[in-house]
C-alpha cells in the first residue's frame, strides 16, 4: 500500500506543540467552560480533566520532553481526549508536544474536509494518513461477521509506522474506562483471559508506548462534555454497522449491572489495579508448587 499524507502547518500562535497564551483557544471558546464557574459544561470540564491528570500522573504516561500523537478517529473520545490534552499541556510543569493523526481509510463517503477544518481553527500541528484499509478489511471479511480485529490489526501498524516517521514517542488512543472494563470480560468470557487495555502499554518490540489518558473517564461523561460541545462527530461505518458484537452484548451487561448496582463499573476498574496472584489459579504469576 502506497501511503499519501496531507501535513498542515501549525497555526500561528501554535510553537513546540503550545497554544501560546496570548492566543486562546477559539474553539474552547465556543461552548466556553470558563464562561460561567457554576455551568454544567465547565464543571464537567474540571471533572475530566482531574481524572485525565490523574491517569497521566498514575501511569507516567507523558514525561518531559515528549512528543505525543494523539489519534483522532473523529469520534467523541478522539475529540475530547485532544481537548484535554491541550488543556492540561497549559498548566503542565514539563514541556511535551502535541502532534494529531487521523488515518483516512478510504470508506464510502467519508467527510474528508471535517477534521482538517477542525484542527486547522484548532491551531494544532496535524497529519492526515490515507490509505485504502476499508477495501481490505471488506475483501477480507465475510459480510455480517466482525471486522474490528483485522481494521485494528491494520490500523494499529500504519500508525505505529507513522509515528516513527515524525519521531513521537508516545501514542495516545481514546480508550476510557468503559472500554477497559468491556475488554476485560471479553478476554473473559470468549478468550480465557484475564486481560484488559492496560493504560500504558509497551509494544512487543519494545519501539513504541501506546498510552490511553482516559483510562479513568466515563464514557457517559465523554457523551455528555461531547454533546455539549457539538463536536463534528464522523461516524464509522464498518464498526458501527455491526448490531451483534459481542463488545455490545458486554455492554448491555454492564449498563445492567450498573442500574442496579450504580457505582459498579467504577469498582471493576478499581479491582484491575489491586490484583492478588496468590488468590487466584495461574502457577506463572505465583510460585503454588513451593508456597
Amino acid at each position: 500500500m502506497t501511503e499519501n499524507t496531507i501535513t498542515v502547518k501549525p497555526m500561528p500562535g501554535y510553537s513546540a506543540g503550545r497554544l501560546q497564551e496570548s492566543e486562546p483557544d477559539k474553539r474552547l471558546l465556543k461552548s466556553s467552560p470558563r464562561s460561567s464557574p457554576r455551568s454544567p459544561l465547565r464543571s464537567l470540564f474540571k471533572q475530566l480533566k482531574h481524572k485525565t491528570g490523574e491517569a497521566i500522573l498514575q501511569y507516567n504516561m507523558i514525561e518531559d520532553g515528549d512528543r505525543v500523537m494523539v489519534c483522532l478517529s473523529g469520534g467523541k473520545d478522539s475529540y475530547t481526549m485532544l481537548e484535554l490534552l491541550l488543556a492540561l499541556q497549559k498548566k503542565a510543569p514539563i514541556s511535551f508536544e502535541l502532534v494529531a493523526v487521523n488515518l483516512d481509510q478510504k470508506q464510502p463517503g467519508f467527510p474528508e474536509e471535517i477534521l482538517p477544518a477542525y484542527l486547522d481553527e484548532l491551531g494544532v500541528e496535524f497529519h492526515i494518513i490515507e490509505q485504502d484499509t476499508y477495501s481490505i478489511v471488506k475483501d477480507k471479511i465475510p459480510e455480517g461477521k466482525t471486522t474490528c480485529g483485522l481494521c485494528s490489526r491494520l490500523r494499529r501498524g500504519i500508525l505505529y509506522s507513522f509515528a516513527d516517521k515524525i519521531g513521537a514517542t508516545k501514542i495516545a488512543l481514546g480508550h476510557h474506562q468503559d472500554d477497559i472494563v468491556e475488554t476485560f470480560f471479553l478476554n473473559m468470557f470468549f478468550n480465557g483471559q484475564l486481560k484488559a487495555m492496560p493504560p500504558k502499554l509497551r509494544s512487543d518490540d519494545g519501539r513504541h508506548v501506546v498510552i490511553r489518558p482516559l483510562a479513568l473517564c466515563r464514557e457517559d461523561d465523554i457523551q455528555r462534555y461531547s454533546d455539549f460541545k457539538i463536536y463534528p462527530i464522523i461516524p464509522c461505518n464498518l464498526c458501527g454497522s455491526q448490531e451483534n458484537m459481542q463488545r455490545k452484548k458486554v455492554k448491555k451487561m454492564l449498563a445492567e449491572w450498573e442500574q442496579e448496582t450504580p457505582g459498579r463499573t467504577e469498582m471493576i476498574m478499581r479491582s484491575l489495579s489491586h490484583v492478588v496472584p496468590s488468590h487466584l489459579a495461574d502457577d506463572n504469576c505465583f510460585d503454588f508448587k513451593n508456597c
